[in-house]
């Protein structure tokens, strides 16, 4: 069964309305320039109150980071209680390694040689955990990192896809298209913000749920 991600929550009723839904991981922004940022302290509350009401069944809980140093993603992390982080910058393979599989990466190859040169460079340091993912491959937008509803070119997502065994897809999804990007792709997961949002940083409920609908019957 096909992962889902829905990512840039910022609330505790949307975070719990995606859980609901049926959303597998949910996804929290700490990248201040991105429209979708929310404080540790914010996130906290929001996160412990999602595992009190859910329990076992709670989601995986992601924080998404840029370029930040690993002891602040450390500490976030621990902080938050998230259960991994996903490094959405420039961040070397060192800085994987330090932070010992609780982190995973996301890409933004040009085009497929980058593509590959990204896997190889990574590979490595793909997480055992099998609730996370391998790597994650997002749309190639010069100076911005996610979020930017630009989708990932079929060829790149297929290379991508070949040589790594848990790759989320993310990058342009939405509950019009994802089944059909399932069909081509065959990802591990799937990971959505702005196509299931009203505005940066509140989901539109509708949404979520047909997303995750598609998905599932992709």
């Amino acid at each position: 069964m096909t992962k889902v991600k829905i990512c840039g929550l910022t609330t505790f009723e949307d975070a719990l309305m995606a859980a609901e839904a049926g959303a597998d991981m949910l996804g929290f922004n700490f990248f201040k320039k991105s429209p979708r940022y929310i404080t540790p302290d914010v996130a906290l509350p929001i996160c412990d109150a999602l595992r009190g009401q859910l329990g076992p069944a709670c989601p995986v809980l992601v924080g998404l980071f840029v370029n930040e140093i690993v002891s602040n993603v450390s500490a976030v992390t621990n902080k938050v209680g998230l259960d991994c982080a996903q490094l959405s910058g420039d961040e070397s393979d060192d800085m994987l390694r330090e932070l010992r599989g609780m982190a995973f990466k996301a890409i933004h190859p040009a085009n497929i040689p980058q593509a590959l040169d990204d896997v190889n460079y990574y590979r490595p340091l793909f997480p055992s955990n099998e609730r996370m993912p391998s790597l994650l491959l997002d749309a190639n937008q010069p100076g911005l990192y996610g979020g930017t509803g630009a989708a990932v070119s079929l060829d790149i997502a297929l290379a991508v896809r070949d040589a790594v065994p848990r790759l989320m897809l993310a990058g342009g999804l939405t509950p019009e298209n994802v089944a059909g990007a399932i069909e081509q792709v065959r990802p591990w997961g799937v990971d959505v913000a702005s196509g299931v949002e009203a505005e940066p940083g509140k989901k539109d409920a509708g949404r979520v749920r047909a997303f995750i609908q598609a998905v599932r019957g992709a």
